[in-house]
């Protein structure tokens, strides 16, 4: 199997706590360069995960010819300069949610994917899990009727003030670091953009979202709400991951669900009628997942499991969000 040299563009905390554990897992990935503003810190990387190149500057590795696919971890205000710079260097690149901070941004972004004939991926490493796959065909096969209601819940403890989730600057807040699931969970199981959303949230000094409730109605009739936040005990990793789906035979039910969780997750089937039924899924580490998928793209096998259509309309959906609160 050709393993693709993959070239990292940050060393943000998720790369250490999910993404490289993953790229380490994957069969198909080679780990080639990181790259660091701080290159002490691009060194220690090297050094601890097997990198075979180290760069001081995000410019230096795109220039590297051997870099073949780029993981984008920056923080959200970076998105859009350095996936469209890494794009127009030939890479494939496989950036962190969310793509930008609107869907015009990110559309420009996938036009210059197309330009310079490379992929782009949106990187939801929860939309890889054979659970979501598996809840979905749920759907498809009518298992629980026609849907009439959706409800998805992502809470967590907040943070330091110096963290970028809790800036403005960076463009933190709950919507941007946690409704991007809970709209994608959403829009991935209904597989439909809702006409309406109405929205509402809290505020902190600083200007960021730290809780946000929304309301979405369909033009069929279904209707969904998500609430997400960042309000737990500060920085003890605290966390409710939730959704239930209510159909006109049943309801499926997140039980043992957990946003880019992995092992053994479950979910339960309630039949109106009185039956209920368990259903476990045994799933891989979903960064391990959306890497090898990644590769197989660069490949030509396949093209990406987390669409462009999909991603611009998750971010309609937020932009939507984010100008019902007065974000």
């Amino acid at each position: 199997m050709r393993k693709i040299k993959w070239g990292v563009m940050g060393t943000a905390f998720i790369c250490e706590r999910s993404t490289f554990p993953g790229m380490l897992q994957a069969e198909n990935c080679e780990m080639y360069a990181i790259a660091g503003r701080n290159m002490e810190k691009a060194e220690r990387f090297k050094e601890t995960y097997g990198f075979q190149k180290a760069y001081g500057s995000y410019e230096k590795l795109l220039a590297d010819p051997k870099v073949e696919a780029v993981y984008i971890p920056l923080p959200n205000t970076m998105h859009y300069e350095w996936t469209i710079r890494a794009l127009k260097s030939g890479k494939h690149v496989l950036c962190e949610k969310p793509l930008a901070p609107t869907e015009a941004q990110a559309e420009e972004m996938f036009k210059a994917a197309e330009e310079n004939h490379v992929y782009l991926m949106e990187a939801f490493a929860y939309q890889h899990s054979p659970y979501i796959a598996a809840v979905r065909k749920e759907i498809e096969n009518g298992t629980i009727g026609d849907v009439r209601y959706m409800e998805s819940a992502y809470i967590t403890s907040d943070y330091d003030q110096k963290n970028i989730r809790m800036r403005r600057d960076t463009l933190g807040g709950c919507t941007y670091d946690l409704g991007v699931y809970n709209t994608s969970l959403i829009l991935r199981i209904l597989g439909d953009e809702p006409a309406k959303v109405r929205a509402i949230a809290s505020f902190s000094e600083e200007k960021i979202d730290t809780l946000t409730s929304a309301i979405f109605e369909y033009a069929d009739g279904k209707k969904a709400a998500f609430s997400c936040g960042m309000a737990l005990a500060t920085d003890l990793d605290r966390h409710i991951d939730r959704f239930e789906i209510q159909g006109t035979k049943g309801s499926i039910k997140g039980t043992g669900f957990e946003f880019n969780g992995d092992g053994e997750l479950s979910y339960t089937i309630t039949f109106f009628d009185g039956r209920e039924e368990m259903k476990t899924i045994s799933v891989p580490q979903n960064y391990r997942l959306e890497v090898e998928q990644m590769g197989r793209c660069v490949e030509g096998k396949e093209t990406p499991a987390v669409t462009r259509g999909f991603s611009l309309a998750n971010a309609r959906m937020i932009d939507a969000i984010l100008e019902e609160i007065g974000y």
